[in-house]
């Protein structure tokens, strides 16, 4: 007998429909074959089935079957094949009614019919509702982050037997709902009020943070360059949801979406550790999956003790960065994860921290200081829009009980200025400063003549870069969005080129 089910597969962001067919033969030799380019945990899912099956009091087919996960031009990966191949196997054997043609399955199996969760969820939910189909069963533990998709019936199903009860009409599966509690929220965050001291980093990352761009800091150990880089996340702009969903979709496929949380809305922070590979920075795998660059989109991804990182780890960066996009070839396909963050690096100025202290000595050999630098490669460097000196902070104002400015404060002038760029970017694709092309900042950063000379003598005498001379007309474009200014001024400018001159002062001993 044959049976077909509807199910979906999941390749990077990309869903696509999946049919599962099921054909039971009522001669030969027992024999079950899957076809269809599966992957080596779908060619597994004939075991799981099998004793799910039996341990829920069902027949598994004692015949030659066969099933085909059509396309079959496309390789199926990963266990979530388990329950739509159960239901396709129990309809073509007789034990379960036909008449699924709207509904489609995803889920893991256990060997006593309990349904585990699956990455990719979301995309395949949302895949599914644009195909036609109304009903769709999904494991319980993602329930909550499907039940976002509008126009579809999200069923959650904890275990084989409640979902055959439901499909026989004896005990109707609730359709999963979106909880308002189950959304991430930004309350938690840290705030600026903690920080003392730091009144030009803080300005810095203000300035960053209004026009998305990428930050360098360095100073000695204890400055607070973690503690700074760890609350930029607070004075960004709320997410859009259309963000929200696109970050919630990326941790979905990634599998780090907690199971009772329906949709990001806090922006990410991630912070990876020096040993990262480049895989784990950019992504990477015989099944492709995202790394901490993409799971940082719509956020801040963190680097602290830059030159501590591997060299090949931190090259692989470039590209994304200027594109927002990491793309990954494999025999299977190409896949591209979005990358649209703010890149933190923070670094000690050599080894021990301390050259160019005010108070305490450097005991680094000679020429250690830029060894340790250079591990810092120019072209890297040159993407990073504000460099911030970060000084240890006295102890006249650690000892004050003087309150810092809070992070809601700082926010309202960062949705100020974001406010007048999505504005100015409206219909272009982009949503601030820090993401215009070359052509755009021409046409959005013109200069008058006192300007063009001070920019003139600040690109010879830094040697700038044509990367660097575009970095701070949109830097300058920040400063002016920031001070209500429809035009970039001598003094907008000025402060633009100070953010990029932190490098001849290091790099160049």
């Amino acid at each position: 007998m044959f049976a077909r089910i509807n199910s979906m597969g999941c390749f990077g962001m990309e869903a696509f429909a999946v049919e599962v067919e099921a054909d039971c033969f009522n001669s030969g030799l027992p024999r079950f074959d899957i076809v269809g380019l599966p992957g080596a945990s779908v060619k597994e899912a004939q075991d799981r089935v099998r004793s799910a099956m039996k341990n829920c009091g069902h027949e598994f087919p004692g015949s030659r079957v066969t099933v085909n996960l059509a396309p079959a031009d496309r390789r199926k990966e990963g266990p979530i094949y388990d329950l739509p191949i159960c239901i396709a196997l129990l309809v073509g054997s007789g034990q379960l009614r036909s008449g699924h043609e709207k509904s489609a399955f995803i889920g893991e199996l256990a060997l006593d019919g309990t349904v585990r969760r699956v990455n990719g969820a979301l995309p395949m939910v949302i895949a599914a509702r644009d195909a036609g189909w109304t009903e769709i069963f999904v494991p319980a533990a993602n329930a909550a982050e499907s039940a976002i998709v509008e126009g579809v019936h999200v069923y959650p199903v904890a275990h084989l037997r409640e979902l055959l009860m439901h499909l026989r009409r004896q005990k109707e599966i609730e359709p999963a709902t979106m909880q308002e509690s189950e959304v991430l929220s930004t309350q938690m965050m840290l705030d600026f009020a903690d920080v003392k001291g730091q009144a030009e980093a803080r300005h810095a990352l203000e300035v960053a943070a209004a026009g998305n761009h990428n930050v360098l800091m360095i100073g000695p150990p204890g400055s607070g360059k973690s503690m700074l880089a760890k609350r930029l996340p607070s004075i960004l702009p709320d997410m859009s949801p259309a963000e929200s969903l696109e970050t919630t979709k990326l941790y979905s496929v990634a599998g780090e979406l907690p199971s009772n949380v329906s949709l990001i809305r806090a922006r990410p922070f991630r912070s990876p550790h020096h040993t990262v590979s480049a895989a784990g920075l950019s992504g990477g795998g015989s099944v492709p999956r995202p790394g901490e660059i993409s799971l940082a989109h719509n956020g801040v991804l963190f680097l602290d003790e830059l030159p501590e990182f591997n060299r090949a780890s931190l090259e692989v960066l470039r590209q994304p960065i200027e594109d927002g996009e990491v793309s990954i070839s494999r025999a299977a396909g190409t896949v591209r994860y979005p990358c649209t963050v703010m890149l933190v690096a923070a670094l000690n100025p050599c080894p021990c921290g301390f050259f160019g202290h005010p108070t305490r000595r450097c005991v680094c050999p000679q020429g250690a200081a830029q060894r340790y630098l250079s591990r810092v490669s120019g072209p890297l460097l040159d993407r990073l829009d504000i460099h911030i000196e970060v000084p240890p902070v006295e102890f006249k104002r650690l000892s004050s009980n003087e309150k810092s400015e809070s992070s809601a404060a700082m926010q309202t002038r960062v949705n100020r200025a974001r406010a007048l760029q999505r504005e100015r970017f409206a219909g272009l694709g982009i949503h601030a400063n820090g993401q215009m092309t070359p052509a755009q900042t021409r046409q959005f950063c013109p200069l008058d003549d006192e300007s063009r000379r001070l920019l003139e003598g600040a690109f010879q005498s830094l040697g700038l870069s044509a990367r660097a001379y575009d970095k701070i007309l949109r830097v300058a474009r920040t400063v002016a969005d920031l001070d209500g200014s429809e035009r970039i001024a001598v003094q907008h400018l000025a402060e633009a080129i100070q953010f990029r001159s932190l490098d001849r002062k290091f790099w160049s001993e």
